[in-house]
């Protein structure tokens, strides 16, 4: 293979910046190595990997990738997203010693996994692309099912727009599945999918697809929640899942949070509805406690006083505060969209690709 490192080409930055939606490029520009050449043909699929703390597995993963074959070929993207690993040093290695065509995408810093998905989501060029974690989790052999599935079924046979796994036994640690449903509860509620459908980051995606979500600017993308604004035309297939091969799992709860904060804020209105509906009855019950405090005065009594009003007090309070918190967290995320907070910034883009063989009386 012939690793190429690819940055954006000198132009006027309005230009250059129209295209990218979100996506930071190196300032410096040109090609290392021979003339540039034509750009890469298209492929069938394309493979997109992001990694942290995967210098332990994502070789292995390559491999099992590289040894597939698949209609129309394949490609495999790599998204380092700043892994405080030697994930870096092993992904260069892999682009140089690569026997199928491999893309290695470098983050300037951590910024999370949907982000370094879209990231990889630019550079694929495959007809459909698949997006899979770096843990050995999700079987490589299993590829190729989705792939087919995807391309192959459909309405008439036409193909899904987009396909998702589901797992008949999921080997996350308890704590994450646990998680997982919640999320998937959530999305449920505020986004427009098909009922039940479980949203797995091993997907595959139509390029009509990528093309649409890979448009998105902001910030906090979100990418399950992306697809159901492109298309209804999704399908899902039960495959195995690993049990992990080494260390941990990258997701914490905070991460999961900041997930959930993604799908919820990013996607639906349905918080503030929330919000504004906890506020009308927060003002229905005070309506009926004044009446049932005038009530008590007109019989004479006393009104019963300082438990009482530090409990209403104390339930108004909280539920403004909530109700500031989600406001805030809406208003937040738009300052800083407007501020042109990026999605990820890259360091640099490797392109591997075969070296063709001489011709016969070429010099090699």
């Amino acid at each position: 293979m012939r690793p190429e490192l690819l940055t954006a080409p000198p132009a006027a930055p309005a230009a250059r910046q129209a295209p990218l939606h979100g996506l930071r490029l190196p300032e410096t520009a040109g090609q290392h190595g021979p003339a540039a050449e034509p750009g890469p043909e298209p492929v069938g699929l394309s493979i997109v990997v992001p990694v942290y703390r995967g210098a332990s597995t994502v070789g292995t993963l390559v491999a099992a990738l590289s040894a597939l074959r698949p209609a129309g070929g394949i490609e495999i993207v790599l998204v380092n997203d700043g892994s405080p690993d030697n994930s870096a040093e092993v992904c260069r290695r892999l682009a140089a010693e690569a026997t199928v065509p491999l893309t290695y995408v470098e983050h300037a810093r951590n910024f999370g996994e949907h982000n370094a998905v879209m990231s990889g989501l630019r550079v694929a060029r495959g007809s459909y692309v698949i997006t899979m974690d770096d843990d050995l989790q999700n079987p490589p052999e299993e590829v190729l099912k989705l792939y087919d599935h995807a391309r192959l079924g459909g309405p008439e046979g036409r193909g899904w727009d987009v396909v998702y796994t589901r797992y008949a036994v999921k080997e996350h640690e308890g704590w994450r599945n646990l998680g997982s449903r919640f999320a998937n509860g959530v999305a449920d509620l505020l986004l427009d999918k098909p009922r039940g459908l479980y949203l797995s980051s091993f997907r595959c995606m139509s390029a009509l697809v990528v093309r649409e979500v890979a448009r998105y600017a902001g910030p906090y993308p979100y990418i399950d929640g992306l697809i159901m604004q492109v298309t209804q035309r999704i399908d899902s297939i039960e495959v195995r899942h690993l049990k992990r091969m080494e260390g941990r799992s990258n997701y914490t709860i905070t991460r999961l949070v900041r997930l959930w904060l993604n799908l919820a804020t990013n996607f639906s209105l349905l918080p503030v509805r929330l919000a504004t509906f906890a506020g009308i009855a927060m003002g229905l019950l005070g309506i009926v406690a004044a009446l049932f405090v005038i009530a008590e005065a007109m019989t004479g009594e006393t009104p019963s006083g300082w438990a009482s009003t530090m409990t209403v007090t104390l339930l108004l309070s909280g539920v403004q505060f909530l109700i500031l918190g989600v406001l805030g967290e809406y208003v937040g995320r738009s300052f800083l969209s407007a501020n042109g907070t990026p999605q990820g910034v890259v360091r640099e883009v490797v392109r591997a690709r075969p070296v063709s063989p001489p011709t016969p009386g070429e010099a090699p």
